[in-house]
């Protein structure tokens, strides 16, 4: 059959070619080169096409095969008890299609390994045909067959499931990801810029300690070692002294004054004479020198101590100097303020004929707007003053600021020595289209000391004694607490006639009081609105944690007050107060406020003042209002919040620093300075000839 297939084979070549092409004497080198090219290929095809590979060793080695089956027909079972000490040897080809053969030991292996029937082929193994099988035939209706081959093979259906599923998502999610709109990128990427800028890194940069600003080329080091050295240099000279070592003394006493010479009144290392550094090289010295003669710890510690407890004697009296000076000076009338009273007063008595035309105007306009002054429709204010300027600024602020200023009254009350000066102001300086009322405090008949316990007490001899008991500023025997309440304002009925409201103002409903050291921003027309829920008075509370609470401001330990009243019950502030006037007749405030106030004439319930009284008065009687309405402490605390006093309606200066004196937190100035009439003629003549 061989030869006579080749004999045909070869009769079809000499046919089809032309002998000449295809001599006899080359056929069989031709049939060795194509066979050895066909084995070649061969082997190519049984290393790189797996199934071809899976096919050859399925005919190779079905007789071991069937050989190492167990009776339970397990593939791939076996015996494996022993699978902790077989070895497995791995085959595999590199990219050039070469073999590689190497042995590695089950122990090798890590716990996660997986066994593998090593005469099943790759891709059949039950795994991954599983998962192959779920998705392609896709894992949200899988149909019968698939899952009945599954279940034939061992695996659970559920599981594969689920690692499918998670799959699915993970690739969805990465495809949104990759989709995601450029609008919405766009948007965070505008967002996470904004939230750049806007952050506030202050803090973060001033303990920076890497930026230029805080390399310190001017500090104290140096003045704060030589003013140290003399201290020392004291003490040794005293020890000197006392020992008798008179050179050694009068060397000491030279460099104390070259070292105090040298510093002079510099606070910064810059501002030292430029002898200091040898001085104080000199100063080492001879501190070295004397603590080699005189050192003794026990008697350089006694005279530490009592030079310590003389610095602390200093202290203490240079403090109460300090506060005595600066009440005094809160209390002194300013001489600018003061030649502006004398110039009103003169055009008030001696009127021109421009002064006369005033006065024929106010006198009009007050008959005019006499009907305005109880009508309940509008918007009233109580001002109780002797200060000319500042009562001009809290009218001129208000009326600023307001959206109806013809619709606001404001009632001013004053004393008689300020009554002309007050009343010449607000003629020649009427405010646009709003009302001004001056009394004087002398024409309220009904203000007597049968009536009023506080003018009765402020009368007392005794009450004047401790007013005025002090001479000078060496007699403070009472300590600091008490000085700040020896002023003279206390004295002063205008203090209180905050507690008189329904008798100075028998007709209206409702009164907004304000202090004379206040500022208005806003216009105070909605407070008008608030509903104070029955209560007497709305004001901005002041507690902040335990500051100014009760206990602050009344003696709990007297019976009196620690039986009616909660130490803990929070304060608030007179400055900017909205008086339900109605209801005070209905409660007789007044008559409260004249109770506890003939309790405490002999002060032992509280301080004098006008802030403790009214806590207890319209105790449980006050209505809490926005804090934005009212911003205290431009008067005494130089850390209030610039956006707080910005935001408010009104801001207060309580304390001893009044916007008008000196004294003045410069930086809370301009709130209050802006609203002074400077185009008037006598303020220009009274603070230029300051100047």
């Amino acid at each position: 059959m061989a030869s006579s297939s080749a004999s045909a084979s070869s009769s079809a070549a000499a046919a089809a070619f032309p002998r000449s092409l295809f001599p006899q004497r080359r056929r069989p080198g031709l049939l060795a080169l194509l066979l050895v090219l066909l084995c070649f290929l061969s082997v190519q095809v049984v290393i790189h096409v797996p199934s071809a590979r899976s096919a050859v060793y399925q005919w190779l080695f079905s007789d071991h095969q069937t050989e190492r089956e167990g009776p339970n027909n397990c593939p791939g079972c076996g015996n494996l008890q022993d699978a902790d000490n077989a070895d497995k040897t791995i085959a595999y080809t590199d990219q050039d299609g070469r073999i590689k053969l190497f042995k590695v030991s089950a122990r090798e292996f890590v716990s996660s390994s997986i066994w593998e029937n090593p005469w099943m082929p790759r891709e059949s193994q039950p795994q991954e045909a599983a998962e192959e099988l779920l998705l392609a035939t896709g894992s949200e209706a899988t149909n019968l067959s698939s899952v009945d081959t599954l279940a034939t093979k061992g695996i659970d259906p559920i599981k594969l499931k689920r690692q499918v599923f998670r799959r699915k998502r993970k690739e969805q999610r990465i495809q949104e990801l990759l989709q995601m709109d450029k609008e919405v990128e766009l948007e965070m990427r505008n967002e996470a810029t904004n939230n750049s800028r806007n952050f506030d890194n202050k803090v973060r940069g001033s303990y920076n300690i890497w930026r230029l600003e805080f390399h310190h080329t001017n500090t104290d080091s140096t003045l704060r070692l030589m003013k140290d050295q003399i201290i020392m240099a004291k003490i040794y000279a005293t020890i000197a002294r006392s020992q008798k070592e008179h050179d050694l003394y009068a060397s000491l006493m030279k460099f104390i004054k070259q070292s105090q010479t040298a510093i002079g009144d510099a606070h910064m290392d810059n501002e030292l004479d430029p002898s200091a550094l040898e001085r104080a090289k000199a100063m080492g010295h001879a501190l070295s020198s004397a603590r080699d003669v005189l050192y003794n710890s026990g008697e350089v510690s006694r005279r530490l101590r009592v030079m310590l407890q003389s610095t602390e004697l200093n202290i203490d009296t240079v403090k109460k100097q300090n506060t005595f000076l600066v009440q005094h000076a809160a209390k002194t009338v300013p001489m600018p303020l003061h030649c502006l009273h004398m110039q009103l007063t003169t055009d008030y008595y001696f009127r021109d004929g421009v002064i006369k035309e005033y006065f024929r105007d106010s006198t009009l306009k007050e008959e005019e707007h006499k009907a305005k002054l109880e009508d309940r429709s509008l918007y009233h204010y109580a001002i109780f003053s002797d200060n000319v300027l500042a009562a001009s600024v809290v009218v001129r602020s208000t009326v600023t600021n307001a959206n109806e200023p013809e619709k606001h009254v404001f009632h001013i009350v004053t004393d008689r020595l300020n009554f002309a000066a007050m009343k010449m102001w607000f003629i020649s300086h009427p405010p646009h289209l709003a009302t001004v009322h001056v009394e004087n405090i002398d024409n309220f008949k009904w203000l007597n000391s049968s009536y009023c316990s506080v003018i009765r007490q402020l009368e007392s001899a005794r009450l004047k004694e401790y007013y005025f008991k002090a001479h000078d500023p060496s007699s403070l025997s009472d300590g600091n607490e008490n000085l700040k309440y020896r002023n003279p304002k206390y004295l002063s009925m205008l203090n209180h006639l905050r507690f008189y409201m329904p008798e100075i103002h028998p007709k209206l409903d409702k009164i907004l009081f304000l202090d004379d050291d206040v500022v208005v921003q806003k216009d105070l027309t909605p407070l008008w609105d608030v509903d104070l829920k029955g209560m007497v008075n709305g004001a901005v509370e002041t507690c902040k944690e335990s500051f100014h609470r009760f206990d602050t401001y009344l003696n709990f330990s007297h019976p009196k007050i620690s039986e009616n009243f909660d130490p803990h019950a929070c304060g608030w502030a007179f400055g900017m107060n909205m008086f339900d006037l109605k209801e005070w007749k209905k409660r007789n405030i007044t008559g409260i406020y004249h109770y506890w106030q003939d309790l405490n004439e002999d002060r032992k319930l509280w301080k004098l003042g006008t802030l403790p009284p009214g806590l207890i008065t319209f105790y449980n009687l006050t209505y809490p209002l926005n804090r934005t309405w009212h911003v205290l402490g431009l008067g005494y605390d130089p850390a209030v919040d610039i956006a707080e006093i910005d935001s408010a309606a009104v801001v207060h200066y309580n304390g001893n620093y009044k916007p008008w004196l000196d004294l003045a937190i410069s930086k809370y100035k301009p709130y209050w300075s802006k609203y002074v009439d400077l185009d008037n003629s006598h303020v220009q003549h009274c603070y230029t000839s300051k100047q």
